[in-house]
């Protein structure tokens, strides 16, 4: 019976399999180290650990907001920013409202101006400088001079 026999040029190359497989493997944690350090940071908001420390008080400005009952409509078209808010019963509420237009991608605002319309009704003449999704940031101040923050998305055409 033949026996097999030991050649030692055979398995010359099993160690640097082993080495050129780790090798490969810190290469490519050093280009996700590199790609994760360079890019997008994750921080959506500045200071965002002082701001989430005063959470409570987004919590109880919402449920104030809720407890109100009000609820506002926000319409773009022909030139002009539409808002119109009634109470809980359906009844306009009356007041003043002041905003902006703010486009989320880049950081665009555009100051507005607004005039009341009609009961609980107000309009502000705006050409957004180009089309697409805006977000209208209103504060509508009713009797009492009571804030009600309004956030709605519109789409500029």
């Amino acid at each position: 019976m033949n026996s097999p026999t030991y050649d030692p040029k055979r398995g010359r190359w099993i160690p640097w399999v082993f080495a050129g497989g780790l090798l490969l493997v810190v290469v490519v944690n050093m280009v996700l180290v590199y790609f994760a350090t360079s890019t997008f940071s994750g921080v959506t908001v500045p200071r965002s650990y002082e701001r989430g420390r005063g959470y409570e008080q987004v919590i109880a400005e919402a449920a104030r907001q809720d407890a109100l009952g009000w609820s506002a409509e926000v319409s773009l078209s022909g030139g002009a920013l539409r808002v119109a808010a009634t109470d809980r019963e359906g009844r306009p509420i009356y007041g003043r409202v002041e905003g902006v237009l703010l486009r989320p991608l880049d950081g665009t605002e555009i100051p507005l101006a607004f005039n009341a319309t009609g009961s609980g009704r107000w309009a502000a003449e705006v050409v957004p400088p180009r089309p697409g999704l805006w977000e209208a940031r209103l504060t509508l101040f009713g009797p009492n001079e009571t804030p009600f923050d309004i956030r709605q998305r519109v789409m500029a055409q």
